[in-house]
């Protein structure tokens, strides 16, 4: 059962203020400070009077102007946050989240408005900036997210780089794959230049530890990563032009009012809350109900062993048989299956898996024109026609689940492609 209590107070009105607010986690051991600093909005995390992050950048640049420079606090509201909530395919079943909320109002000399929503719960920190409409403008490019993490120099990192686009086998990269760096120095450059991947973990020396990452990502926003250290602070970094072939913006599109993805900073002063942190769940919520629930399952996997070559029936078929045998429950068959077993054959290998108590899941490449990869089913993904009559033909044929894979980036379109094949699926 959901519950989600909100109960704002109005703080500050217009007038003469002070700048500065701040807000607490439940325990009172995590605090946020927001501030204002030369007319650019910036923030300040403590965890037991420790320092977390001093002073960052907060902020965006945009189509219809800058909201990161001169800037000043006209408002401000607070309340608190409470769920409970079941989930059963995470790292923790039940869930009861609680955390003080503050929300911020900005405004530049343009009238330009931005309010930045914080929820602070004991080890988590969740905020977005929630736009709204400016005057009769009511759509908005986001060009830039000023958004920083500036940590003491005592820091160190645990980071894993971003790759370039459009390199490596079959120009599949960026594929997430790359090795990380540990505990290495702030300024430790990135393998290719690009920065590095979500999620990032820094110590602060021996003052506590930090893991960055973002939630709630979906078709009305990109995908983000950290900038290289520069200035002293890593930045929010969008997609680069060339992923997916250089199909798409780099930067979202966004209808006012309008909200950007959590960014999240987990503080602790061990790594357990780091490991057992559900925020990536807690302040987002369900955005449609699935027809049966998604299944934990154990299943055997050629390609693992006998790579491309064991994409026959035969090959398949001992593969089933091994499933059974060991009590296992489905099979992934991987690229190839449509050319090398045939969609008129496979019928008679769905069928055999069923006869045998297990459940085939099918592999497919997100598309065909953002990567060089030849290994099929290709095209089947990427568009809503061709797609949803590949849908039909899966469930009539008894298949529970496919895995699609070589994504072509972060982009907004990728974003958008990921909602679509799930909710055809």
């Amino acid at each position: 059962m959901k519950k989600y209590v909100l109960n704002l107070s109005l703080l500050l009105a217009s007038g003469t203020w002070a700048a500065s607010v701040d807000v607490v986690s439940p325990d009172g051991r995590l605090k946020v400070v927001s501030d204002i600093s030369d007319g650019r909005p910036v923030y300040s995390v403590s965890y037991d009077g420790k320092s977390i992050l001093e002073n960052s950048p907060l902020g965006i640049k945009s189509d219809i102007g800058d909201l990161s420079t001169g800037m000043s606090l006209v408002e401000s509201r607070r309340g608190k946050v409470s769920k409970s909530f079941d989930q059963d395919k995470i790292k923790k079943s039940h869930i009861e989240y609680e955390a003080n909320q503050l929300i911020t109002t900005l405004r530049n000399s343009k009238g330009h408005t931005l309010d930045i929503e914080w929820l602070v719960s004991d080890n988590d920190i969740a905020f977005r900036y929630l736009i709204p409409c400016q005057g009769d403008t009511g759509a908005m490019v986001i060009n830039e997210e000023v958004t920083g993490f500036r940590f003491p120099e005592q820091t160190t990192a645990f980071l894993t780089s971003q790759s370039d686009a459009m390199i490596g086998w079959k120009r599949t990269k960026p594929s997430y794959e790359e090795f990380y760096i540990t505990d290495a120095p702030l300024d430790s450059a990135s393998k290719f230049g690009q920065g590095f991947t979500f999620p990032a973990l820094f110590r602060i020396g021996n003052d506590g530890w930090a893991l960055l990452t973002e939630t709630g990502v979906d078709g009305y926003y990109c995908a983000s990563h950290l900038t290289d250290y520069k200035d002293g602070v890593f930045f929010i970094a969008y997609p680069m032009p060339e992923e997916n072939n250089g199909n798409g913006t780099t930067a979202p599109g966004i209808s006012l009012p309008g909200t950007t993805p959590w960014r999240t900073i987990t503080v602790a002063d061990n790594l357990a809350p780091i490991a057992e942190t559900t925020i990536p769940w807690n302040v987002v919520e369900p955005r449609y109900e699935v027809k049966r629930k998604a299944r934990p399952s154990r299943g055997t996997w050629s390609w693992i062993v006998w790579q491309d070559n064991s994409m026959n029936m035969e090959d398949q078929k001992t593969f089933i048989d091994l499933a059974a045998d060991l009590g296992y429950e489905h099979i992934l068959i991987d690229a190839g299956w449509d050319k090398n077993i045939g969609y008129d054959r496979m019928p008679e290998l769905l069928g055999y898996a069923k006869s045998k108590g297990i459940r085939p899941a099918l592999w497919y490449s997100s598309s065909g024109y953002w990567n060089d990869i030849v290994q099929s089913p290709i095209n089947k993904m990427d568009r809503p026609i061709v797609r949803k009559k590949e849908m039909k033909w899966l469930r009539d044929n008894g298949v529970e689940c496919i895995k699609v894979d070589f994504f072509g980036g972060d982009k907004q379109e990728t974003m958008r492609l990921y909602e679509d094949i799930l909710s055809d699926a």
